[in-house]
Order: structure tokens, then sequence, then C-alpha cells
């Protein structure tokens, strides 16, 4: 078996071979894609970091894993012993990876970066930083393919229309409504290559990206017609007629780059220069005026309708009947059998899988006791993980894809007795939940606007966390998903909060080496009030799962906040008792009493 050091020396010598002196590796695929298709997972099977997000850079003699906070301490272990060395970034964002390239490279030499999977803002970034220092960038290479000799094929998953009971949107209205949001960006066509972005548009699912019903394709979208680029075989007869009824038309995948070239002169296209690559771009025939907005799909499909709202809800309700049967049975086994990280992930999922309309997890569980929970990327695996026993606090993130929505929830749990240091790290994590579940905001609020609302109660006692409070959540789709994101980021004006969005809100408390605490529940807009100040905003959570009141500092809490959690409490037991029995029955009533 071939190791870390073999590869990276394999790709040497094939940048050797192609006259180039440092390769950058992007975790990326030609869809701009967070969970990547084992084709294009190239940064991992060249470093052995297993993490979602990060930058392979080697040279003739340097190899460096650019990674954020959320995965120093698991990259420092996944790396050890390759010569692969961690480079500490502060945010998935940061640029440091360019100014060392421009500070390390020499006038004249060559980054190679294959341009099919690079995106388009990304490139520009990068020619920035190079061209200045007369460093050259070659994009029309993937050295993958010199590397991998074993590389994996494209996913044959096939494609399957969603169900029409779950999408109250046909697709002909979709299709209508976007096509008239490409005639207001004064253009003629408009090419989609984001996955989630061709699901929810054309109300199609796949299977070939771990944790989200997506399949791999482009689209291009004309006025009378749409064409979809997906490999042979993956769209049944039946399913392809329903498409042509609609006016949409199958082509090869491997065709896309052919059907942007051949776009005749003077015509005009709409691109997102966030959501295509640079290969993608290139391949558009000179003389086409490109336009560049935002995917107008990314913001409709953002705004849930009541309808969706309504199947959400309903998924919601599954999926706390679910984690309700696990938490009795936890509590039921915990003293009783040996449970481990990797158990809760088998059993969470067993109960998932018996509620109606699941169809997977929408990511990896995440199990993490005590020091494993201060990660917050933290994955157990059969080599490495813990039992859970003793005392101390038992994170659990998890979600669940259901044709009537996707989930996403973190909760703490006690093991055995909590320290009152971890009990008040817990409950200020509440306080922060909490302080953003109530707040209400003008519609069109930027969302980065509202994420100190819940860091507040953390700074009063100087503490804070490193990854954004709230991201997106799809309908049936990705379980990240913008424009809007409760972080740091940069507020940028297709970041307005609008009705229907539906959001995490999830602080954290994470002390190295001892525990950590995150809690996190979807929220959706929903309207407050339309008065003279403007119309306003205000959070619907739609979590439902008791919160553990043996992990709270009732000294801590203020009377609103104990009244909110009260109703939250009501509100779960309420909805999820007519669809649990026995054990799972008794735990929810234990779990939901009024404080």
């Amino acid at each position: 078996m071939d190791t870390i050091p073999q590869r990276i020396a394999s790709l040497r010598a094939a940048m050797e071979k192609a006259g180039v002196d440092a390769c950058l590796v992007p975790s990326s695929d030609p869809h701009l894609s967070e969970y990547l298709p084992k084709r294009w997972q190239a940064r991992r099977w060249l470093s052995g970091f297993t993490g979602s997000m990060g930058t392979l850079i080697v040279s003739a003699d340097f190899a460096g894993v650019w990674a954020d906070s959320r995965y120093w301490v698991q990259a420092e272990q996944e790396l050890a012993g390759t010569g692969i060395a961690l480079m500490k970034i502060d945010t998935a964002a940061s640029s440091l990876h360019l100014q060392w390239l421009a500070d390390t490279l020499q006038t004249g030499q060559t980054l190679a970066v294959d341009g099919d999977v690079l995106g388009l803002a990304a490139a520009k970034a990068l020619q920035a930083a190079l061209e200045p220092r007369g460093i050259l960038l070659r994009t029309d290479i993937d050295l993958m393919d010199a590397v991998d000799p074993k590389r994996a094929p494209l996913p044959d998953a096939a494609v399957y229309q969603h169900d029409a009971a779950f999408a109250p949107q046909s697709r002909a209205d979709k299709l209508s409504r976007v096509r008239e949001a490409i005639r207001q960006a004064g253009a003629e066509r408009h090419f989609i290559s984001t996955l989630d972005d061709i699901a929810w548009l054309f109300n199609l699912r796949g299977a070939d990206v771990n944790y989200n019903p997506v399949f791999i394709s482009h689209a291009l979208l004309e006025q009378d017609r749409a064409t979809l680029f997906v490999a042979p075989g993956k769209v049944d007869a039946a399913l392809a007629a329903a498409l042509a009824a609609d006016g949409v038309q199958l082509a090869d995948y491997a065709s896309a780059k052919s059907a942007l070239h051949a776009l005749p002169a003077g015509s005009s296209l709409l691109l997102d220069p966030r959501r295509v690559t640079l290969g993608l771009r290139q391949a558009v025939a000179d003389g086409v005026k490109v336009i560049e907005a935002i995917n107008p799909s990314t913001l409709m499909k953002s705004q849930k309708t009541a309808a969706e709202a309504a199947h959400v809800r309903q998924a919601m309700e599954q999926d706390g009947a679910a984690l309700a049967e696990f938490f009795a049975w936890f509590e039921a086994n915990i003293n009783q059998s040996r449970i481990t990280e990797l158990t809760i992930d088998e059993q969470i999922t067993a109960a998932r899988a018996r509620r109606p309309g699941f169809v997977s997890p929408s990511f990896a569980t995440i199990a993490g006791f005590n020091a494993n929970g201060a990660l917050p990327h933290y994955h157990a695996t059969p080599e490495s993980h813990s039992e859970i026993k003793g005392d101390g606090l038992l994170l659990i993130d998890s979600g669940g894809q259901y044709l009537g929505g996707t989930t996403d929830i973190t909760r703490v749990l006690a093991v055995g007795t909590p320290s009152a240091a971890q009990k008040r790290d817990f409950t200020l994590v509440l306080k922060g939940t909490m302080a953003l579940s109530m707040a209400h905001f003008p519609r069109g609020t930027l969302s980065p606007m509202l994420d100190a609302l819940a860091r507040a109660p953390l700074w009063q006692h100087d503490i804070d966390f490193g990854h954004g409070t709230g991201h997106g959540v799809g309908y049936f789709l990705n379980v990240h998903e913008g424009p809007q994101s409760i972080s740091r980021a940069m507020p940028e004006a297709h970041m307005a909060m609008q009705e229907g969005m539906i959001t995490s809100i999830e602080p954290g408390v994470y002390r190295a080496g001892q525990w950590g605490v995150r809690i996190e529940n979807l929220v959706l807009n929903v309207a407050s009030d339309n008065n003279q100040f403007g119309d306003f905003l205000k959070f619907e959570t739609l979590t439902l799962c008791p919160i553990d009141r043996r992990c709270i500092d009732l000294a801590l809490l203020t009377r609103p906040e104990i009244d909110w959690l009260n109703g939250y409490h009501a509100e779960v037991r309420a909805r999820l008792l007519p669809l649990l029995d026995g054990a799972a029955r008794d735990w929810l009533l234990a779990n939901t009493e009024t404080l």
C-alpha cells in the first residue's frame, strides 16, 4: 500500500515532468461542492488530512496544508509523520496561502492548479497575488490523472424526481421564475454548476454526493429551453420524458464545455463568479457578453414557501421523535453496557431510519465525549474513539435528510455528574442560543449583523468560539446552504434576511483537552410586525428536542430566559408526544418538565 510520502513524491515527479515548480490542490470539485465525490478528493488522498476544508500546496522542497482553527488538532494528528506541515489560518476565508505563494515562489516560476476545480473568484484572487511577482499560473492540467492510477470514476447513482407530494413548486414554475430573473439581469442565457441549485430548479434529487441528495451535472438555461448535462444512463426514459415535457433536454455531462464554447457571438450569459469554476468560464466563446451575478436560484431556494415550511415542521417532528427514542435508549443503557462514540452514530442513525420519509444522514455524525467534544469537527473512527463512561459532557451533532426537509441539531448531555465549570459553560452557550432565537430584526437585515447577539453572553465572560454562529439549510438539499450566514463574514447585499429562510443557531465553547459545548437549533424567518419603523422578522424555532436541564446553572439565567426555555419545552412535548410511546414517551415527559 502506498504511503502519503510516496504520493507526494509521485506528485513531485509529475510536476517536474510538466515543468511546474509548485502545485496547489484545493478542496474542490467542478461544482465547488462542500462534500466531494471520491474522484475529486485529491487533497485528502494526497495529504491524509480528512477535514472538509483545507488547501494543499506542494513544491520541490515543501508540502503544507492550510487549515482553519476548527481542524488544527485533527490536522496535527493526521499529518504527523507525513512530512506535510500544518499551516494554521484563523478562518476558511483566509488568504495566507496566497501570500505564502507570492513570497516563496520566484519570478518566472510556475504554479499549477486544475482550473476545472478552481472557483472563478478564487482564481481571480490567485492571479492578483501572483502576477505582480512575475509568477506564472498554469490551469490547463490535472496532475492527479498522472499521480493516482486508480482514480475513482464519476458517480453513477440514478437521478430521481423529488416526490411531488413534497415538491409544492412545479419545475415549470421554477424555470419561469428563473428565466424572468435572467431577463432582469440583462442576459439571454444562464449557466449553472452548483448541484443544489440544479436539483432545486429541476425538482430532481440524486445520491452522487455523501449526505446531500444531489447529482453531478451542469445546466444551461435559455428563454425557450433548458439543457441538463448529466452522465448517460443516470436518467431513465420516463424521467427524461417528464423533463422533455417541461422543455428540458439531456446532454452528456462531458459536453458542457463544448456547449459554452458554441454560444453565438453577441449573445449574453449570466454566470455566478462564486459558483462556477475558472475552467468553465474559460470555455465560454469569445464575443459572448458575460454578466456576473449571484445565481437567481440561490436566492429563490433559500426562501422556503409556506407549503415547504409545513413539510419541514413535520420532518422536525419525526426527527425529534427519533432523537427521543435514541436518548431514552442512551439513558437506559449508559450504565448497563459499553457505549462508545461510534455506538452513538449507529444508534442515532438507526432511530432516524425508522421514521417515515427518512433518506439518509445530512452529514457525518459528530459524537465527542469530554476532550473530543472540544474539537468542533471531530469524527470518531474505529482506530480512534472514546468510551463514554465516568463524569463529563457528551456533544452530539447530527442531522437527517427527509423527503420533506433537512435537519441539523446539536445537543450536549450530562454523563454522570457535570462539574460547576461545565455547567457554567453550558449555560453561557444556552444564553447565546436563546438571545439570538428571541431576536426581532428588520426584513433585509444583513445576516452577519446578527452574529454578535449569540456571542454577547459569552463575550461578557471573555469567551469566544472560532466558527460561524449560523448557516442556511436547504429543503431536502444541502445542510449548508447560502446565501445567508450568521457569522463574521463581511456583509454583502445578497446576505439579506428574508422570510422563509432557514438558518442554524449554534454558539459554542471549546476548552482544548477538556470539553466542548454547542447547542444548535434550526430557525425559520417569519413575519413579526409591520409598523411605522418598517417590516420586521423574527425566528420560529423548528428543532424539537429537549435541552439537558442537568447541565444548566439556573443562577445564570434571567426570568425571560427561563420563560423561553419552559415555552420551548412545552412546544416540544406537545408536538412529539403523539409520535411516541413506551420508554421514549417517559423520557420526553421527564425532560420537558417546567423549570
